[in-house]
């Protein structure tokens, strides 16, 4: 298993099954860990390739962090406001 998690294919694969998943249930909560995921695919074709299995968990921790505040604070609503909807779609 150690092995599969040094492997830049296999977290590109993970990537997309994590954008897929942010597909079918959205809310930006995979979708944070699809790019923390991408990122690690891509860096392990680079420097990446020379860390430990645990460091490159710690990596992916990370990213995903970073990635998911950065799209909180981009597609959040401006502070006190709360989403309305004033028609139905059935209307």
């Amino acid at each position: 298993m150690a092995d599969l998690l040094t492997i830049w294919w296999v977290w590109l694969a993970a990537a997309l099954v994590l954008a897929i998943l942010e597909v079918l249930a959205p809310g930006f909560i995979f979708l944070g860990f699809a790019i923390g995921a991408a990122v690690v695919g891509v860096a392990l074709l680079g420097p990446l390739q020379l860390l430990s299995v645990p460091m490159i968990l710690l990596v992916f921790a990370a990213l995903s962090l970073i990635a998911w505040l950065v799209l909180r604070r981009v597609f959040a609503l401006p502070k006190g406001q709360v989403k309305t909807f004033n028609h139905d779609i059935n209307d």
